[in-house]
């Protein structure tokens, strides 16, 4: 015999929050979308990632013509959860990346 448990709604959110939490990757892959597709994916997966506690991401965007990274890089300016970004270096996959902090809870 089967007995059911339910729970509260607050720990349904909590399980959701927490499932969410250890889903989060540090990285977002943005190569090959246009700037109209990439950007409210950014703009999604900043959340999720600040949600998540996260202190630092990678924007992977691609070299290409560097469109793509100049509207991540705008939105980036003004996005009120960047506290900073720069160019990825060697090794972390230099102009075809964007390193971004997050800022603080």
């Amino acid at each position: 015999m089967f007995t059911v448990l339910k729970s509260s709604s607050s720990t349904v959110g909590e399980n959701r929050y927490m499932s969410t939490q250890k889903a989060i990757s540090n990285e977002v892959y943005l190569r090959h979308l246009t700037v109209d597709e990439a950007l409210p994916k950014l703009d999604k997966y900043l959340d999720d990632a600040f949600m998540a506690s996260l202190y630092q991401v990678r924007i992977i965007h691609g070299k290409g013509t560097g469109t793509l990274r100049q509207a991540v890089h705008e939105q980036l300016s003004k996005h009120p959860l960047v506290k900073s970004y720069r160019l990825g270096e060697y090794g972390e996959g230099g102009v075809g990346v964007t390193i971004v902090e997050l800022a603080p809870k």
